[in-house]
């Protein structure tokens, strides 16, 4: 029976093949009754007028028939087993030879291993910084830190090149998750896929992660992060199932979504961590090679992103002591210090105290 479950259309061409063999020699049978006496009480074969047939199928030798019959069989059996394998090898392989490149997800709500060789896997712990305004003064590269996380489409290729030359790897910010209208590529988006504006962030909207159109451009800028030499990708605002977006964005919709980013991005060689998405975490963690969080210690949640760093995975933590409307650069008190680096689970994170627009300016944890 577990034979048939797996191999019901080998079994089905078989005793379809099988089945016609008896039938056919049943005919053989009933047109040499001499040669089997055991059917000589059988009624002789009739033509539709009532009257046995000599001619055609009837008038060929016996020999002859069981010749034609057999290879008949072998014929439907050879298709049988050959159209039940073909089929098996289809469905196991996907069902399809469908471009990855064009899907628009599958709704799934687990983890999808690229299974991709990952050629940079940050350390848990690793020092990083941050810097994704850049509009009043270029980025500093003062800072002694490994990792550096930057804008794609701010940075060229020979600041990128510079800061590899110091060692260190970059990591390339845009939003995956949001339309931003300032952005080279913001012309290539559909009205259709723009939701609900984000509260707080003039010029974004909310976009529909499903959408092919969507995906293509996000597959552009990933061509762009390989183009400039970026060693990941920090890929942000792909929580929109968590906020009021006007799409109906589901949580399933997002781990789809986050997949299907890192399958894109190991193919090209990149890296890739999670931005956020505390409710995807278990869904997402084995393709991810960090998470950047944001204020976790903020709203009592870094817990819930420990599970990276019990993966040997960082979690690259930022917290904004200053508020929203407050960029400077002035030192944080002692107690807002402490606050941003002793909240429960975040002892092996990897803190920085920013001002809310990501500026140059940082702090560390003592």
């Amino acid at each position: 029976m577990a034979l048939f479950r797996r191999y019901p259309l080998e079994f089905l061409g078989i005793g379809a093949g099988l089945g016609f063999v008896c039938y056919s020699w049943y005919g053989v049978v009933m047109s040499n009754k001499q040669a089997y006496p055991i059917f000589s009480s059988l009624t002789p074969q009739s033509t539709l007028m009532g009257e046995p047939s000599n001619t055609g199928w009837w008038a060929w030798s016996t020999k002859k028939k069981v010749l034609i019959l057999g290879t008949v069989a072998l014929v439907i059996i050879a298709l049988g087993v050959g159209l039940g394998a073909g089929l098996g090898i289809g469905l196991k392989n996907g069902g399809g030879d469908d471009n990855d490149n064009d899907n628009e997800g599958t709704g799934s709500n687990t983890t999808t291993p690229t299974n991709t060789t990952v050629k940079w896997q940050p350390p848990v712990g690793a020092k990083w910084q941050i810097i994704l305004k850049s509009e009043d003064e270029p980025v500093s590269t003062s800072v002694d830190a490994p990792i550096y996380d930057i804008d794609l489409f701010d940075n060229n290729k020979t600041f990128i090149s510079n800061l590899q030359k110091m060692d260190r790897k970059v990591i390339c910010y845009f939003s995956a998750g949001s339309f931003e209208d300032w952005r080279d590529d913001a012309n290539d988006f559909d009205d259709a896929d723009k939701g609900d504006d984000l509260d707080g962030w003039p010029g974004e909207k909310w976009l529909n992660v499903k959408s092919t159109s969507v995906r293509k451009i996000m597959q552009t800028r990933l061509d762009i992060a390989v183009e400039k030499g970026c060693d990941g990708v920090d890929p942000d605002n792909i929580d929109g199932y968590d906020n009021a977006n006007g799409l109906h964005l589901t949580k399933a919709e997002a781990i789809d979504y986050v997949n299907w980013l890192a399958a894109q991005s190991h193919s090209r060689g990149l890296s890739i961590g999670l931005k956020n998405g505390a409710g995807i975490i278990d869904s997402v963690i084995d393709n991810m090679q960090w998470c950047v969080n944001e204020q976790c210690a903020e709203f009592d949640e870094c817990d819930t992103y420990a599970p990276f760093i019990e993966a040997d995975k960082p979690v690259f933590h930022i917290e904004y002591p200053k508020g929203g409307s407050t960029n400077n650069n002035k030192s944080v008190s002692a107690s807002q210090a402490k606050s941003a680096c002793t909240a429960n689970s975040s002892g092996n994170f990897s803190t920085v105290i920013k001002n809310m627009d990501l500026d140059n300016w940082v702090e560390y944890c003592p």
